[in-house]
């Protein structure tokens, strides 16, 4: 009679090698799974290489197509404007087109009667005749004295010439001025408004909106120092704006209520004319002030040869007070001057 083998289990550590021999099928699916495990890992290589070869030849599409993009990079990277009392300033290079500095850059706020570049500017590029004889609208004057709205000096129905309103409307801040040039544009402010924003749109002015082309206040008008600065260059390369930003004084045309013309002056050379040998590196600039939007001031400025332009908005103080808008301009020229400010 035969016992039973009794059957232990095998140890694979005792048991011995030829025991252990994995037959050729297991050994198959094995190298299988192996194989499978690599297949996802090889297709997200893949994926990774093919993303990057697409992004970048984007980017080379874009260079060489020469992409639309703004001319300066406002970055809140850059240095501080230090010794001022605005609390918001942005300084662009003209030359790069980069901001060198600022501070509180991109912040919305009122910017007065800095509005009224984009008001000059537009009438500009709209209206191709500039000798043409327009007459400023009777009817807008008593909104106007109930605002207090600052005015060039011109009457009621007075009959004149285009480029005379240009004048009135960016050297001593005329409000008639700006509301009878977005009348002869668009037929009405709020239509000159809508075009104004479009044209914000277009220069991407990001923390820009318009709501009146006088700069009078409004909870919706606003935009930020690096916005206006943008604004600014852009309107500088224009020829004739730059001609009426950059005057000290002009004298308007004879007519019948002025038969000898009058002189409008420009708000911040009359400020500079009060502290003499000071500001020569100013070759021009536009000045604003509401309750609410402070002191503020856009300007072109030229040092060794370079030309910046500089806007603060918010400064301490009124018409009353000292012009801290204006020294703060000439602070800068003398940081730009001493090499405090590294171009």
């Amino acid at each position: 009679m035969t016992t039973p083998r009794t059957m232990r289990p095998r140890c694979p550590v005792c048991q011995p090698a030829a025991a252990r021999r994995v037959s050729p099928a297991p050994r198959r699916r094995a190298r299988r799974r192996r194989r499978s495990r690599r297949g996802p890992l090889a297709l997200w290589l893949l994926a990774l290489l093919l993303f990057a070869a697409l992004a970048g030849f984007k980017s080379l599409a874009g260079a060489e197509s020469g992409a639309s993009t703004p001319a300066a990079s406002p970055s809140s990277t850059v240095p501080a404007l230090n010794g001022l009392f605005s609390p918001r300033a942005a300084l662009l290079d003209r030359s790069s087109g980069r901001f060198l500095a600022g501070q509180a850059m991109q912040e919305e706020a009122p910017p007065a009667s800095l509005t009224k570049i984009m008001t000059v500017l537009l009438a500009i590029e709209s209206l191709p005749n500039l000798d043409q004889m327009v007459t400023v609208p009777s009817e807008i004057f008593n909104d106007l004295w109930a605002e207090n709205a600052s005015l060039a000096g011109f009457s009621p129905s007075e009959t004149v010439p285009l480029r005379d309103l240009l004048y009135g409307a960016m050297l001593p801040s005329g409000a008639e001025c700006c509301l009878t040039l977005a009348r002869q544009v668009s037929g009405s402010e709020s239509a000159f408004v809508e075009q104004m924003n479009r044209r914000a749109e277009e220069l991407g002015l990001e923390n820009t909106r318009f709501a009146n082309c006088t700069g009078l206040e409004n909870r919706n008008h606003y935009a930020s120092a690096a916005d206006l600065a943008q604004l600014l260059d852009v309107a500088l390369n224009n020829e004739i704006f730059r001609q009426v930003f950059t005057s000290r004084s002009y004298t308007a045309s004879p007519t019948a209520q002025h038969p000898q013309g009058f002189t409008m002056c420009s708000s911040m050379f009359a400020l500079l004319d009060n502290l003499p040998g000071q500001g020569s590196e100013l070759l021009g600039g536009k000045t604003g002030y509401t309750s609410q939007a402070g002191l503020c001031l856009a300007s072109l400025m030229e040092v060794d040869g370079r030309e910046y332009i500089l806007v603060t908005t918010g400064a301490p103080g009124d018409h009353t007070t000292d012009p801290y808008h204006l020294l703060d301009a000439l602070e800068v020229c003398d940081q730009l001057r001493s090499g405090i400010l590294n171009v």
